[in-house]
């Protein structure tokens, strides 16, 4: 079964908003065994919304369109439906009650023509009823293709898609399984996984798929198991899996899509009942945006400082004067300081700190653009390690927060009770 997902705003044409969308719906249909087949973002304009429905007929199952539906003169996709359907907009009545307690009983003011005008609907369309806000959903089917419409608003499309799509394509369609499988590593680049893994990947059956997804310091491995037995496909990504962790063990930190290296960091501080604090100087509270932005994260991290300029770090954190001036402020011997300071200032048991040259220019040290020192301190040492991760900036502060996180979660290893 093959879908196609259509975003429409002249607004994400030219970069004013992110299309958010298309990624959810995709992951939703994914996980029923529905095979997204494209995504596209076209105008507000309706010849090209109707060019678009045309070539879309027939050649896939669903059409899903985000975008369009509100109150305003704008939104277009309602008219369009009825032009390609050859249909005419009615009022639905329970629809029209919604929106009618909404304006007058929650946002207290009177209604407007063009409040009532968001029941207005093509009178062949399947309503899908929007509980969370004005605009409904539209469900019609042309030949072997249905057209879904929904409203741009995140929160409104979730709940839509959530609660009335998936559950009617299920209900409605025989799909196959789509499993998948996400094999997490960090320290070592997309080719040389690649070598490592070639003649694993080689004996993979053909009803499993892998892709590469590659970062800044990690390569996810996602395994895709497609067919019409589910414990099967189970069983044999089970089986593939077992192999491949024992061919790259040693940089394997994670086995789901969402464990990212943060989420294990952290799951390893919980199990241990242990803290973590942070001194930042080059990545700018990267590193603790990354940590904090896991639900659950006050559990173990106590607190961090972004201790960007150097007289910072000597007024804020304590760091010698002297030790700068001897070494310079991106030095391992300054990071370790940092480190060392701070895990004492938030009584914690482990400490990442960071100071580098991130670029363009050098700043107060003479060190190379791009060098990074980083220091973890544990309960019982201190490591420092240093790194030139060259330009541009944004990658020299990514791959640092990536290493940092490296090499605390080998540092919690390393001391496990």
């Amino acid at each position: 079964m093959k879908a196609a997902i259509i975003t429409i705003g002249d607004e994400i044409l030219i970069g004013q908003i992110v299309d958010t969308n298309s990624g959810f719906i995709a992951k939703s249909l994914d996980k029923i065994g529905v095979e997204v087949h494209e995504m596209l973002s076209i105008s507000d304009d309706k010849k090209h919304i109707l060019d678009t429905f045309g070539q879309l007929q027939n050649r896939v199952d669903l059409v899903i369109v985000t975008g369009g539906l509100g109150p305003t003169k704008d939104d277009v996709t309602k008219k369009t439906f009825c032009d390609y359907f050859d249909d005419e907009l009615v009022v639905d009545e329970l629809v029209l009650a919604h929106v009618t307690e909404l304006i007058e009983g929650y946002f207290k003011r009177p209604i407007t023509q063009i409040n009532k005008d968001q029941a207005l609907v093509p009178s062949k369309c399947t309503v899908l009823f929007n509980q969370v806000g004005t605009a409904p959903g539209m469900w019609m089917k042309k030949e072997n293709t249905v057209f879904i419409s929904l409203p741009g608003v995140p929160y409104e499309m979730k709940h839509l898609v959530e609660h009335q799509i998936i559950p009617k394509v299920i209900k409605e369609y025989k799909r196959p399984y789509i499993l998948h499988q996400t094999v997490l590593t960090y320290g070592q680049g997309e080719s040389l996984v690649a070598e490592r893994i070639e003649e694993w990947e080689d004996s993979l059956p053909e009803f499993i798929k892998l892709a590469y997804l590659p970062s800044p310091g990690r390569v996810r491995l996602r395994l895709s198991a497609r067919g019409t037995d589910k414990e099967m496909l189970e069983n044999e990504l089970a089986t593939q899996i077992k192999s491949l962790d024992a061919i790259i063990h040693d940089i394997i930190v994670g086995f789901d899509e969402d464990e990212t290296l943060e989420v294990v960091v952290l799951k390893m501080l919980k199990e241990q009942n242990k803290t973590i604090t942070i001194a930042e100087s080059c990545t700018g509270g990267r590193i603790a945006a990354t940590i904090t932005a896991v639900p659950g994260a006050s559990l173990c991290f106590k607190g961090g400082l972004v201790c960007y300029a150097t007289q910072t770090k000597i007024d804020v954190l304590d760091v010698s004067e002297k030790l700068i001036a001897e070494h310079s402020v991106v030095s391992a011997a300054v990071a370790s300081e940092m480190a060392i300071k701070v895990k004492a200032l938030f009584n914690a048991d482990y400490a990442i700190a960071t100071t580098g040259n991130a670029g363009p220019s050098k700043g107060d040290a003479a060190a190379e653009i791009g060098t990074i020192f980083i220091a973890i301190a544990t309960p019982n040492a201190v490591i420092v390690e240093e790194f030139n991760f060259g330009q541009p900036r944004e990658k020299v502060t990514d791959r640092a927060v990536v290493k940092s996180l490296e090499m605390l979660q080998k540092e919690i290893l390393k001391n496990v009770c």
